[in-house]
């Protein structure tokens, strides 16, 4: 889901830049005293005691045992994929409905991603459907190395299903957390389902390293081997001696400082996100045919907040508020674009019933970061506000073409293409 989807127009805090950001990185004066302190100890490489620290605090508030920090969330996949012995030509589950890393790090391996679709209340993978792709994968002779389920946008997947799912069917899950640190599910903290787990601190994620990621997981030896690969796959000699092929995957000790940082302000920083998601729904409250996606999880952790809009119900377009938006200089985005439509996995297998192609056609994310001050949420608001006032219901918009070429009507039961 989505893992590195960083902005290329997010400008550092302070820059003078009136533009509002979907999700710009939140950082400060703990922030630079973490790093100062780090680079005038001379641990300036991918290990020191930053490193070290981050990841048992890491590990310790996802509530796992162990945790290796890593150059990007994407780099944790593929290390995780490996350790659960994906293997070329092993099929792997994947949601539709995520960022294209996650899709990516199963092809690393040279297995191939299996797309099914997702429920269109939260956009998280659907369990009904997961339970069905296993048994017809399986019936098709496939050996299904694993299963890869996104916490989407923030709110965790519903594992209470998907767990029981894959026990029976023998297929280990890897979670896509990505999106999701500090966010829970009956009081379990996201990244600590399955067999491991996957964060992500890109700079757009709600707590960043400017770039990095993480590995959790409760299985020692899992992780032992991700770190070992992750390290080039040095032997333990004191010349360099290489039995396996390894990557370049560790963490700067520089960025790790930052990461402890970011960390100590997580909890503050959901609680600014939750107060912009609980503005957005009182504002959105009053107009039919617009519903918050996955506004039912109290536990999510907010880290973006994405309207999904009926236009028969309002009269309007998702795209023509962000329109209204950009020309306020507001950035909005579309919902992920599902995998099955992206060129690069054209002809994949699937299975959908049209979910996620709905979310990406009525779906609009709003400015979510925890950095966005009072003034400029208030700005966002009265320009919402006053499209909605000005908007006529009932109207007949035509959608932008790139939408109305996917969109889709209900197709009532799944499609599984091969």
């Amino acid at each position: 889901m989505a893992v590195d989807g960083q902005d290329d127009t997010q400008r550092p805090a302070g820059s003078g830049h009136e533009r509002v950001l979907l999700s710009p990185p939140d950082v400060g004066p703990l922030e630079e005293s973490y790093l100062l302190r780090a680079l005038r100890s001379g641990w300036v490489a991918p290990v020191g005691p930053e490193i070290d620290a981050f990841e048992r605090e890491v590990a310790e508030r996802v509530g796992t045992a162990h945790a290796v920090a890593l150059a990007s969330g994407t780099a944790a996949l593929h290390l995780a994929l490996m350790a659960v012995d994906v293997r070329p030509g092993d099929a792997v589950i994947v949601p539709t409905l995520t960022f294209v890393a996650t899709a990516n790090a199963v092809v690393y391996t040279g297995a191939e991603p299996v797309f099914v679709d997702c429920e269109p209340e939260s956009g998280n993978l659907d369990p009904e459907l997961l339970d069905r792709a296993l048994r017809e994968l399986r019936r098709a002779g496939r050996r299904v190395a694993a299963v890869l389920p996104v916490d989407m946008f923030g709110s965790c997947a519903d594992y209470g299903r998907i767990q029981p799912i894959c026990a029976a069917a023998g297929v280990p899950v890897v979670e896509d957390a990505a999106e999701a640190l500090g966010a829970t599910l009956d009081g379990r903290p996201a990244g600590s389902f399955g067999r491991a787990g996957i964060l992500s601190f890109n700079g757009n994620k709600i707590i960043t390293t400017s770039g990095g990621g993480m590995l959790v997981s409760d299985d020692g030896a899992l992780v032992d081997r991700c770190r070992y690969l992750s390290t080039q796959a040095r032997q333990p000699v004191p010349h360099y001696e290489h039995t396996d092929t390894g990557y370049n995957y560790r963490l700067s000790n520089l960025l790790a400082a930052v990461g402890r940082a970011q960390l100590r302000r997580l909890d503050s920083m959901m609680a600014r996100r939750r107060a912009h998601r609980s503005r957005y729904a009182e504002l959105f409250a009053p107009t039919a045919g617009v519903r918050l996606l996955g506004a039912g999880d109290p536990a999510a952790n907010c880290w973006l907040t994405s309207i999904v809009v009926d236009p028969e119900a309002t009269g309007w377009q998702a795209a023509e508020l962000a329109a209204h938006l950009a020309a306020a200089d507001i950035e909005t985005r579309p919902v992920w674009k599902p995998m099955h439509l992206q060129p690069v996995f054209a002809g994949a297998r699937t299975l959908l019933t049209g979910t996620a192609e709905r979310l990406f056609a009525t779906g609009l994310t709003l400015p979510s970061g925890s950095g966005m001050s009072r003034q400029q949420l208030d700005r966002v608001c009265a320009r919402i506000d006053d499209f909605l006032r000005r908007s006529p219901r009932g109207t007949d918009h035509d959608l932008p073409e790139v939408r109305r070429a996917h969109d889709t009507e209900s197709v009532g039961a799944a499609v599984f293409t091969s």
